[in-house]
């Protein structure tokens, strides 16, 4: 049986790091991408290069997108499995209040950058009739709250693009999900505040929120599903959160 090949963007930190461990861990070659050289070759040095490969770029940079995956040597040519884990989420302001560089990072990050990884990956796919598309959600694509305006319309659009390619690719054979996250705890908001740890820790405190294993576990499920299983749509929430503005602040001891 051949070894399967994922593609992972944003694999420097967070879900996209610990997704790529779990799928290196049972057996998969790891394209491991993300803005970081240092953090990459950190990973590289952990797990060896027989089965991982790292490319530094920008998902904002389609030219760099396009040159890196093209370039790909033969062994990790075939991707079998895409995770479009890159994104971010800049300020938190009313909207007569939003900075205009916060806005253009999310869209560039969250819709084009996704969109140029896609269009980069889907060819081989589509020629092979086979693949696994996963992209990065958010509960706040389908609920809005206060400040989140530019974010919540990013992440909207992650969903309605996952649908529509999910239609577009049903011919071929291409499975497209979606896993729409609540509360995780990674280094999201730190960049969302600026740096701001204090901040960025407030928004967990009093709560066991989702942590990057947590999320890692499930989208290797979704990976590992049947061949003609897709898990079209998954939420995934802790469980002192019920919705994208109701959490229960009370610390839960398991």
């Amino acid at each position: 049986m051949n070894t399967r090949t994922a593609l992972i963007t944003g694999s420097t930190s967070g879900i996209g790091e610990a997704t790529a461990r779990k799928l290196h861990a049972i057996g998969y070659q790891i394209i491991a991408t993300g803005r970081r050289h240092d953090r990459l070759e950190k990973l590289k040095a952990e797990l060896g290069s027989d089965r991982l490969l790292t490319l530094c770029f920008d998902v904002r940079d389609r030219q760099a997108v396009q040159s890196a995956i093209s370039g790909l040597p033969e062994q990790f040519r075939n991707i079998d499995l895409l995770i479009n884990n890159a994104g971010n989420a800049h300020g938190m302001d009313l909207i007569q209040d939003g900075k205009w560089e916060d806005w253009e990072a999310m869209i560039d990050i969250n819709v084009k950058g996704l969109l140029a990884v896609t269009q980069a990956v889907l060819p081989g796919m589509i020629e092979r009739k086979s693949g696994h598309i996963i992209n990065l959600g958010s509960i706040a694509g389908d609920q809005a709250y206060p400040k989140g305006n530019v974010y919540c319309a990013s992440k909207a659009a992650v969903g309605l693009l996952t649908e529509t390619m999910r239609i577009d690719l049903n011919s071929v054979g291409i499975k497209v999900s979606e896993i729409k996250a609540g509360m995780v705890d990674t280094e999201f908001s730190q960049v969302r505040f600026g740096g701001d740890k204090a901040r960025a820790d407030k928004v967990y405190e009093g709560m066991q929120s989702l942590t990057a294993e947590d999320m890692a576990e499930v989208i290797v499920y979704m990976a590992q599903a049947p061949k003609h299983v897709n898990l079209a749509e998954v939420v995934m929430l802790p469980l002192a959160q019920a919705s994208a503005t109701v959490v229960n602040r009370v610390v839960i001891d398991n």
